[in-house]
């Protein structure tokens, strides 16, 4: 299982992870280490500890400059050129997230919130610290909230907070609770494969691997090209005991890995499965 985790975990930073990944353990990896109860203030001071005296002053002058008048013009324009700063010059992704995510919050716009939002569930699976999961989820949920007060009928938006709740963030009692807003949707639309992909993603958080099978591989009848049902289906199948099939589809994985690294990681994987 600890194996079959770890190709998953490999093949998901690849195909998913960050846009620009950091040369060293991100900084906010490294403190959940020890801290549990990671925050948004721990996350961009651990960041922000980490760069240069002129960019921790240059960052300290730009946190400082809102000034009386259009205050919440004034902070939208700071996110903005705060996010840009942290994905595209320090290259620390959880700061942009953060930056983004408030931008967006202040925005009030679907659009803006289900972006952000989604792009938080999309990186925290490609994370192996459960802090840090946690603290995502968290800011994911807040984000699809808003957006549902604006649209309480977007299943898209019912499908990531479900979703965020399977993944620990707070406000549900266990992943179940978020397993069941799912099915909510699958219950009135079968058809959508993002519901029945979370669902099956939550199978494989429960342990209810025959249901995440039975959802994954609905995912990929109708999706051939969704690499990430793939494998999750590979390792489902995997975790069950049925090694020939979680060989079958790592194999039928391989097509679209260009990375020689989680190559050599799935051949490996696929001869252990066949002894």
């Amino acid at each position: 299982m600890v194996v079959a985790s770890g190709l998953i975990l490999l093949l998901s930073l690849y195909f998913f992870g960050r846009t620009k990944p950091n040369a060293s353990t991100s900084p906010t990896e490294q403190a959940a280490h020890t801290d549990e109860q990671l925050d948004s203030r721990s996350i961009l001071e651990t960041a922000k500890g980490r760069l240069s005296p002129e960019r921790q002053a240059w960052l300290t002058s730009k946190e400082n400059s809102i000034t009386r008048g259009d205050v919440a013009g004034q902070k939208m324009k700071l996110y903005d050129e705060l996010a840009t700063f942290w994905k595209d010059s320090a290259h620390v992704f959880e700061p942009f997230l953060y930056y983004l995510g408030e931008k967006s919050k202040l925005e009030n716009s679907e659009k803006s919130l289900t972006f952000a939002a989604h792009l938080y569930l999309k990186q925290l699976k490609g994370v192996d610290q459960h802090a840090l999961q946690v603290w995502m989820a968290n800011q994911a949920a807040d984000l699809f909230k808003q957006a549902l007060i604006l649209n309480p009928n977007n299943d898209s938006s019912k499908v990531g907070l479900g979703s965020s709740y399977i993944f620990g963030a707070t406000g549900a009692s266990s992943p179940m609770e978020g397993i069941q807003k799912l099915l909510e949707v699958v219950g009135r639309d079968s058809s959508n494969m993002y519901a029945q992909f979370m669902l099956g993603y939550g199978g494989m958080m429960t342990g209810q691997f025959d249901k995440a099978i039975e959802r994954l591989s609905l995912v990929v009848q109708t999706e051939p090209d969704n690499t990430e049902a793939i494998f999750l289906l590979a390792e489902a199948y995997e975790r069950h005991g049925e090694n020939a099939k979680a060989a079958q589809w790592y194999e039928a994985g391989k097509k679209f890995v260009r990375n020689p690294e989680a190559l050599k990681e799935i051949d490996e994987r696929i001869e252990v499965l066949k002894h």
